[in-house]
């Protein structure tokens, strides 16, 4: 039987990753995994007004594994407040059941 959780999601520049990390350990998170993304989305160019054509993988996706709803949705808000007007990005949350983990 696993453990009920949330699964935060949040795509964005990659140039965020150690700003959006900090909101995350300071929220209490117990971790969360980086990997690159590419795709499209409605701006569809990046930060430095270059298109995402020629480096399909400027953005990452950080999922975060969280005991609660609320920290989920803490976390999303403060990083949706301090990045998303000046930087792409997006954010959501799904119901996780979290099966083999010792120290989550």
């Amino acid at each position: 039987m696993g453990r009920q959780a949330y699964m935060l999601v949040i795509v964005t520049e990659k140039l965020l990753l150690k700003q959006v990390a900090k909101v995350i350990d300071a929220a209490g998170a117990t971790g969360y995994t980086v990997a690159a993304a590419g795709g499209k989305g409605s701006r569809n160019v990046r930060s430095s007004g270059q298109p995402s054509v020629g480096d399909s993988f400027s953005n990452i996706k950080i999922e975060v594994l969280t005991p609660t709803k609320e920290m989920a949705t803490m976390i999303a808000n403060k990083v949706a407040a301090e990045f998303f007007e000046d930087y792409s990005g997006i954010a959501y949350v799904c119901n996780a059941e979290v099966l083999f983990a010792h120290k989550f």
